[in-house]
């Protein structure tokens, strides 16, 4: 399965997370088509990433856990976390993700080594060329 694929590393494929109704997405994925990088489609909402993939995730980059977080997002606001998320501890945020992916800030792409969130084409041109 893929998701095992993800956990252990094997023939890893750069994963792109993304929500359907998403603009950022949209410009994003039309960047990657553009420069012919190849990738994992998934559905953010319909299939977010494992507690145990988000924890992984979080290794991937030196970010704090906001950095993760969709802060803009109406479900972020409606559970109040601008006020808990930096007492969080990891285990707690990728609770939370893993069971709503509209809380992952996207598009969350996702390699072997690294991970990176939102559409920047700084960014992708650094880490995904």
């Amino acid at each position: 399965m893929f998701s095992d694929l993800f956990i252990l590393g094997e023939d890893y494929m750069t994963i792109f997370y993304c929500y359907s109704k998403c603009s950022t997405c949209k410009k994003a994925e039309k960047w990657l088509k553009e420069h012919d990088v190849s990738y994992q489609k998934i559905d953010l909402v319909e299939q977010p990433p494992t507690k145990e993939q988000m924890l992984t995730i979080f290794t991937k980059n030196d970010k704090n856990l906001r950095y993760f977080f969709n802060t803009s997002g109406m479900d972020y606001r409606k559970m109040n976390l601008k006020d808990r998320v930096d007492t969080m501890s990891k285990e707690q945020a990728a609770e939370l993700m893993s069971k709503n992916g509209k809380l992952i800030k996207r598009p969350l792409m996702v390699d072997a080594v690294k991970a990176t969130c939102g559409f920047n084409t700084k960014v992708y041109e650094e880490n995904w060329l």
